[in-house]
């Protein structure tokens, strides 16, 4: 027989179990899981510095031209894209689960940035800093969660839409334009009726460039990898070509910005360039909280908030969702596990450290993390690398970035988001599931209008696909001279009516009413209006001299019903036992008394 539960030491075991618990709270294996660098940093080799100083430095090759191309997206000077590129490296290698991300500025988030800043440098910082908190928040409430009801159709009609539109923003700098509109449709719409102001100069380089970084990234997917056999010399080769390939970005920018240099110097402006560039690095400082315009007008911090608005949903939500999309899908290509929530804290982290250091929001890029793996990357330590090349830029560089063409990174940027317009997708959507396209054609096509009004659209699409599905179980009905009806999922209030409805529609009207076998293996879950309408029912199948038989329940929906104290509640182990139940003479004799009954 079991001890009472008072004559044990009641106290000692509460000190022990809450001892255990703050030793568990305390343990270098949480440490660990809130500082992931401890796991791998006392295994560090020599062989693996190696390797993160060259990804490390090929990344920060590729870092430094897209970002200042990604401020430009951003409606931001093109310095804020460096300032945006560093502090991700740093803080990532501390806080981050994958050796292959790097966190900066992307296309998507520059381009969601340009939506709610209007170009506008001390609210990008203020976003940052709200981005990260909202974030970092999420992280420590454990929400990454709410990131799975975005689904995979909105995300990809998003991207899609995104990429178009970003795409065909750089437009104007291929041809030299300038003063053209940033929505969308007045975009397309003056940019076709200014192509008379095209300055030939621009577009002869944007071309070149454009073709100079097709062809490099042709020749880097197209080149076998050397074999045993190779010669030293072949396999020199290979890994020359491949590097040039790799870094073909800065090399592109950096001959367009000696060929602009050369024009300038013989007096021939012919170009479009990023003109004057603040020097140096930025300042270490707590971000605005406010704003004092031009004129004098004072904003304060609610009034810049509630200009805001859903940025502050939509912003942070997409910077984790593509940062850990990109996460899971290298640690399933290099076989190794992330901790989604531990991203989420480590974006959230970058984002508050870059407020203070004019950053704009960041978040995983997905083209680099690839270079970063492609490269042999072996710790998340390539990013210290990659931070320090972009620190080196800001501190040496900027007077020569004065000279960068617009029409050079506005070719960067193309080739850089033009993979995202998978217009494959499409195809699988139409083959496996044609009602997935709504969504993703509500995303898409909304995305055009309004950013934030694509996902939300989609989100919301999305979720009442979701509800009708809960409201309308498929219910498998067979007929063995009684009924059988097989529900495919749990049951919920929304689904209530529509059972209803059915049981009545195909026994209880019926001409003679007919008996059921409700066959509920698959339902795991119900609630109090599923069991108020149970009872209903039950009472009228008894009226009409029929029988209702529950099968195959699980334990914690018997347990419910039970709870419940249905009168006539039956229940069997499978549907043959029900069926068994009703072909019985005793039970025949009940439904003639209950039609007895009924029709008196």
């Amino acid at each position: 027989m079991m001890e009472p539960l008072v004559d044990r030491p009641g106290p000692q075991i509460g000190r022990s179990s809450l001892g255990e618990r703050m030793a568990s709270c305390c343990s270098y294996r949480t440490l660990q899981a809130w500082l992931p660098i401890l796991t791998w940093l006392p295994k560090y080799r020599l062989s693996w510095l190696q390797m993160d100083l060259i990804a490390g430095l090929t990344v920060g090759l590729t870092t430094v031209p897209q970002a200042l191309a990604y401020a430009e997206v951003a409606g931001l000077p093109v310095q804020y894209g460096l300032y945006s590129a560093f502090m991700g490296g740093f803080i990532y290698t501390f806080l981050g689960t994958s050796k292959d991300v790097t966190l900066g500025p992307t296309a998507i988030m520059s381009l969601l940035c340009a939506s709610y800043v209007g170009g506008d440098p001390v609210r990008a910082v203020l976003l940052t800093l709200l981005c990260g908190t909202i974030q970092t928040a999420m992280a420590l409430l454990r929400l990454g969660f709410l990131l799975d009801f975005i689904s995979f159709p909105v995300i990809k009609g998003f991207t899609c839409a995104a990429a178009v539109t970003i795409g065909f923003g750089q437009v104007k700098n291929v041809l030299g334009l300038k003063d053209i509109p940033h929505e969308f449709f007045l975009q397309v719409y003056y940019t076709f009726y200014r192509i008379p102001e095209t300055r030939i100069g621009d577009v002869v380089l944007g071309l070149l460039c454009l073709y100079l970084l097709v062809m490099l990234q042709w020749m880097k997917s197209t080149l076998e990898p050397p074999s045993e056999q190779d010669t030293p010399l072949t396999r020199a080769a290979h890994s020359l070509v491949w590097g040039i390939a790799t870094v073909r970005n800065a090399l592109v920018v950096v001959a367009a910005s000696f060929v602009a240099f050369s024009w300038n110097a013989f007096g021939s402006p012919v170009f479009t360039i990023t003109g004057k560039t603040s020097q140096g690095l930025p300042p270490f400082r707590a971000p605005p909280l406010s704003e004092t315009t031009p004129n004098g007008t004072s904003i304060s911090f609610g009034e810049i908030v509630e200009d805001f608005g859903g940025g502050l949903a939509v912003i942070p939500f997409m910077g984790v969702l593509e940062s850990i999309a990109i996460a899971k899908a290298f640690a399933s290509q290099n076989d190794y596990r992330i901790d989604a929530n531990q991203e989420l804290f480590a974006i959230g982290l970058t984002n508050i450290m870059g407020s203070f250091v004019s950053a704009y929001p960041v978040t995983g890029s997905f083209g680099r993390t690839a270079v970063n793996s492609q490269t042999g990357v072996c710790t998340p330590a390539g990013g210290i690398v990659t931070g320090v090349v972009v620190l080196l830029s800001l501190a040496f560089l900027m007077p020569a970035f004065y000279y960068i063409p617009k029409a050079s990174l506005a070719a960067v940027i193309i080739c850089a988001v033009a993979p995202m317009v998978d217009y494959r997708v499409v195809i699988q959507f139409w083959r496996i599931r044609k009602l997935d396209l709504v969504p993703f054609l509500t995303t898409f096509l909304l995305s055009f209008w309004e950013v934030q009004y694509g996902i939300v659209g989609g989100v919301v699409v999305s979720g009442l696909m979701l509800l009708y599905n809960v409201a309308r179980p498929s219910i498998k009905v067979c007929d063995h001279g009684v009924l059988v009806m097989e529900l495919d999922s749990g049951l919920s209030f929304p689904s209530t009516e529509y059972l209803n409805t059915v049981l009545y529609t195909q026994a209880l009207q019926a001409s003679p009413p007919r008996s059921v076998v409700l066959d509920c293996h698959h339902v795991n879950t119900v609630d109090y209006t599923v069991v108020n309408e149970l009872r209903d029912l039950l009472r009228q199948f008894k009226l009409r001299g029929v029988g209702l038989i529950f099968s195959g329940l699980q334990y914690s929906v018997l347990e419910v019903l039970l709870a419940a104290d249905l009168p006539d509640l039956r229940h069997t182990a499978s549907v043959e036992a029900a069926l068994t139940i009703l072909s019985e003479p005793t039970y025949t004799e009940e439904q003639e008394e209950g039609k007895s009954l009924l029709r008196k």
